[in-house]
């Protein structure tokens, strides 16, 4: 049963379009469970109804010709309940509605289950037997996984309806879209690019070829150069290989020299497709029809097929990066974008990000907000191999991409673009004006960044200085450690650039989902491994290089801090400041006229929290990365796009945090800073004002937004708003109490920036 759920999953994957998802669908139901009718409904949430869309074995006009309300028959009985029902003879059930024109009163035997994708039923699959006898245990199981399996599937196909499809079935142009979460606000159009991986065969988009014999010669030449490394490695493991197993590079051959493979390319060549294309769609047919065979070493042979596709692939790819196609206005897409790649795009202006993993505190995120890029993380139902090149819309608000919008869809978000531009025109105007309250009590805004080419956008902002400086980025555009000598040049300009305003380096933070290229680290489950100050410790010579860049280039400046990220206990904090203390000892002795920058630390993991005491008085001063500190308590991997909405800063559990941590900073009158995306959150930045917080920091474009709620209250509602928080049992309650306050507050418009 699982061999075949898994054949007719990776069949569907594959379908082309909506009615051929459906056709897949009820084909191979109505095959495995021998029944006499399958049908699928989908839901029209508009109209509120249910659509029978395809059915085979009863009458059915046409798709759309048949629909009932949600809470109409057992159809709807199922939507509604969003469980299965399985009934030996459906028409004693009191739920049970005929419906004339499908001629069903000979089908006794009823299982029904819905489909659901994030909590949202979106259809119904109904098989029908004509005997009294209820499915089975086992069938009930299959027809619920299978569901399950294809949910995503089926969401991804309606979002790539046609305007005509979508009219026919009274579907409204603005439901047909995939949804993820938003990672960078702002709303980004334009052409999509798929940033791919030749290893993934399923993340090879379809790309139309410009030149169609020049395709041809490319994929020949790869199968010479594979030949040839199959002829090579079956003469080296000639003396090593039993003869049985030696014979596995006569199989390689054979399928790699096959018509099938060579001829079927070529077709698709000639069909507009570009060779890497050409060689996922065969492959992947291929794969399909071993899996789908009755012996078990023809079945075996699938995974054989795979192999060869991918090697053909990385040899076809072998001399192109796909970062070298990004060009202005680009909006990318790919399975997980890195913050990597987006710090070695910094330059270019991108139109949007859309990633399939992630969620809205990955790296990759944040670096968007950075570059002022819109982005939408974990859009787990996005085919990648059919987006390259459609005109998409990136929702950062709202998390939502549109492929191939309507001229509805296109005119509207035209619209908020407007309004979006004149929102930001009018927050120009508090530049120059400090970020004090109401009443008077007045925050320091400082920015977060990472890269040089926003330094400039920085400075105009009116930021009173850099909360985080992200030192790894420039250790991301590199293929190399960049040394002393590189590093004191681009933290001079960083310093200068700022000066005399402060600017916190936090020393270097990779691990997680932040890697270097030249410095991999494999981990089962890197958020809880080697990342952070726990690399750099481990690596003295790494953290004193970088620490004496620091100070060098903060001579006869004097506006450094320097921060240390992902600490778990005072022994860490002790350790570093010994370092630190060592490095300032070595350039004195060099005659470097120095002086030493306030140190601090980031509190982002629990432990942290527990020991903030110990550690307040230790240094100068204490920084919440909230980002982390929010994954950490609540058990969420901010990367996980299934969890992404249990991730929410304004949890009780998280708020109790950082109240703890900004109390230990007063009693020992260390200043507070908050630079997690929490700071540029407008509902949270009310409650941050309540606690009393010194200093908050974030991306340059949601600087203005922050400094308008400040200024819009007074700091006594803001303590009140905090003390109705804390008395509340969830984020959702505290999140509706706060965007109720901002529109009392004038603020409204802010509520669907910041989420």
């Amino acid at each position: 049963m699982l061999e075949t759920l898994q054949r007719l999953t990776q069949e569907a994957n594959a379908a082309q379009d909506l009615d051929d998802l459906l056709q897949i669908i009820v084909r191979g139901v109505q095959s495995i469970l021998s029944a006499e009718v399958v049908s699928v409904y989908l839901s029209d949430f508009e109209q509120e109804q249910l659509i029978m869309m395809i059915t085979n074995g009863l009458d059915l006009r046409m798709p759309g010709a048949v629909r009932l309300n949600m809470n109409e028959g057992l159809v709807g009985l199922i939507a509604r309940r969003a469980e299965p029902v399985n009934l030996a003879d459906a028409r004693n059930h009191k739920e049970f509605v005929h419906v004339a024109e499908l001629n069903e009163d000979e089908y006794h035997s009823f299982l029904g289950v819905p489909i659901i994708q994030q909590r949202k039923v979106l259809g119904v699959l109904v098989v029908q037997r004509k005997r009294v006898c209820r499915f089975d245990e086992d069938q009930v199981a299959f027809l619920v996984t299978l569901a399950a399996q294809l949910a995503g599937s089926i969401a991804h196909a309606e979002a790539l309806m046609s305007a005509t499809e979508s009219q026919s079935l009274n579907r409204p142009a603005h439901e047909r879209y995939l949804l993820g979460v938003p990672g960078s606000q702002g709303i980004g159009i334009g052409k999509a690019l798929v940033l791919y991986s030749p290893m993934r065969l399923q993340s090879i988009p379809d790309r139309q070829c410009k030149d169609v014999e020049d395709e041809v010669a490319r994929f020949k030449t790869a199968v010479t150069i594979l030949q040839k490394e199959m002829l090579n490695l079956k003469e080296r493991m000639r003396q090593l290989l039993p003869q049985e197993d030696y014979a596995l590079f006569d199989a390689y051959l054979l399928m790699l020299n096959s018509e099938t493979l060579i001829q079927g390319t070529i077709k698709e060549i000639h069909a507009g497709n570009w060779a890497e294309g050409a060689v996922r769609r065969v492959v992947l047919r291929q794969i399909r029809r071993f899996e789908e065979m009755g012996d078990s070493y023809l079945r075996e042979r699938a995974e054989d097929m795979r192999e060869i596709g991918r090697r053909l692939l990385m040899i076809l790819q072998e001399k192109a990066d796909p970062l070298e196609q990004v060009t202005e206005g680009s909006v990318i897409m790919g399975e997980e974008i890195s913050a990597t790649q987006l710090a070695q795009l910094a330059p270019i202006k991108l139109g949007g990000i859309i990633s399939v993993r992630g969620s809205q505190s990955s790296h990759a995120a944040i670096l968007a907000r950075a570059m002022g890029v819109p982005a939408v993380m974990g859009v787990a139902d996005l085919d990648l191999s059919r987006a390259d090149g459609c005109m998409v819309i990136a929702d950062g608000y709202q998390g939502r991409i549109y492929i191939e919008p309507s001229s509805v869809v296109q005119q509207e978000y035209d619209r908020l673009l407007d309004e979006q531009v004149e929102l930001n025109h009018e927050l120009d105007a508090l530049r120059d004006l400090s970020a004090e309250t109401v009443d008077g009590a007045r925050v320091s805004l400082y920015v977060n960044t990472g890269l040089l080419a926003d330094i400039g956008p920085s400075v105009e902002s009116g930021a009173e200085g850099i909360g985080l400086y992200r030192t790894e980025v420039p250790f991301m555009a590199r293929d190399h450690f960049p040394g002393e000598e590189e590093q004191t040049r681009i933290y001079r300009h960083v310093l200068e650039s700022f000066h005399p305003r402060p600017v916190t380096l936090r020393t270097l933070d990779i691990g997680g989902d932040k890697s270097l290229p030249y410095f991999p680290i494999h981990e089962e489950n890197p958020f809880l491994g080697w990342r952070g100050i726990r690399v750099t410790l481990d690596h003295p010579e790494i953290f004193l290089t970088q620490i004496r860049a620091a100070m060098r280039a903060n001579a006869g400046l004097g506006n450094l801090r320097v921060m240390l990220p992902m600490v778990t206990d005072v022994e860490e904090v002790q350790v570093a400041l010994n370092l630190i203390d060592q490095a300032f000892e070595e350039l004195d002795e060099e005659d470097e006229h120095l002086t030493w920058p306030d140190v601090g630390v980031m509190i982002e993991v629990p432990s942290s929290v527990y020991q903030v005491e110990q550690i307040v008085t230790r240094v100068d001063f204490l920084s919440v990365g909230t980002n982390d500190l929010t994954q950490y308590m609540l058990a969420v991997d901010r990367n996980n796009s299934r969890v992404a909405k249990l991730y929410d800063s304004l949890h009780p559990a998280v708020l109790q945090a950082v109240m703890q941590v900004v109390n230990a900073g007063r009693l020992y009158n260390r200043p507070v800073s908050i630079c997690g995306e929490m700071s540029g959150d407008p509902a949270a930045v009310v409650l941050l004002l309540g606690m009393g917080v010194d200093s908050l920091s974030m991306s340059t474009t949601q600087l203005p937004q922050v400094k308008w709620v400040i200024r819009s209250f007074t700091r006594r509602h803001a303590k009140e708003l905090l003390t109705r928080a804390l008395s509340m049992e969830n984020a959702r309650s505290i999140r509706d109490e706060l965007n109720q306050a901002l529109i009392e507050a004038g603020l409204g418009r802010l509520i669907r920036a910041g989420g």
